[in-house]
C-alpha cells in the first residue's frame, strides 16, 4: 500500500523501514531544538502524512531515544488522525526532557517512529448493565 507523504524540508529523506522486519519507520527532525529541563516540547517532525482509511499513525518513542537524549513521550504515544493532513499539519513529536540539563537535538535526528494499526469506528449502546463478572478492579492480575 502506498501512502502520501509530503516533506516540509525537502533536504531530509523520506520515511522509510529500516530493515525487512521493521514494524516503524523512524521520523526525523526538522529542525535543531532544545529542549529545557523538565519540560515538554513539540519538535517538528517534517512531515505531513495522509493516513490511509482504516488505519491511524502511532508516533512512539523510538527504544534508544531516553537513554541517548533523556527524552520520552510524556503520554506514551501520538495518534494522527486520519483527517490531519493539511497544509499545517506536520507531525510534532512531544517529548519530555525528563533530565536536569538542557538537551539538544540536531535537524535531522532520529526522533521518534511511526506505526500503520488498523482501527474501526465502532457505535456505542448504552446499557443499564453489563456482564457480572468482575475480575476485581484496576490492578486485579498483578
Amino acid at each position: 500500500m502506498k501512502v502520501k507523504v509530503k516533506r516540509i524540508d525537502q533536504s531530509l529523506p523520506l520515511p522509510i523501514y529500516e530493515t525487512d522486519g521493521a514494524v516503524g519507520f523512524d521520523l526525523l527532525t526538522r529542525e535543531e531544538t532544545t529542549i529545557e529541563p523538565n519540560s515538554i516540547k513539540l519538535i517538528p517532525g517534517n512531515v505531513i502524512v495522509e493516513v490511509p482509511k482504516g488505519y491511524a499513525l502511532i508516533i512512539a518513542s523510538r527504544s534508544s531515544t531516553p537513554r541517548k537524549h533523556g527524552l520520552t513521550k510524556p503520554h506514551g504515544i501520538g495518534v494522527i488522525d486520519q483527517d490531519y493532513c493539511g497544509n499545517d499539519d506536520e507531525v510534532l513529536i512531544q517529548v519530555l526532557n525528563f533530565t536536569d540539563e538542557p538537551v539538544k537535538i540536531e535537524k535531522g535526528t532520529k526522533i521518534a517512529q511511526g506505526l500503520f494499526v488498523r482501527v474501526d469506528q465502532f457505535e456505542f449502546e448504552e446499557v443499564d448493565e453489563v456482564k457480572s463478572d468482575s475480575r476485581g478492579g484496576f490492578g486485579s492480575t498483578g
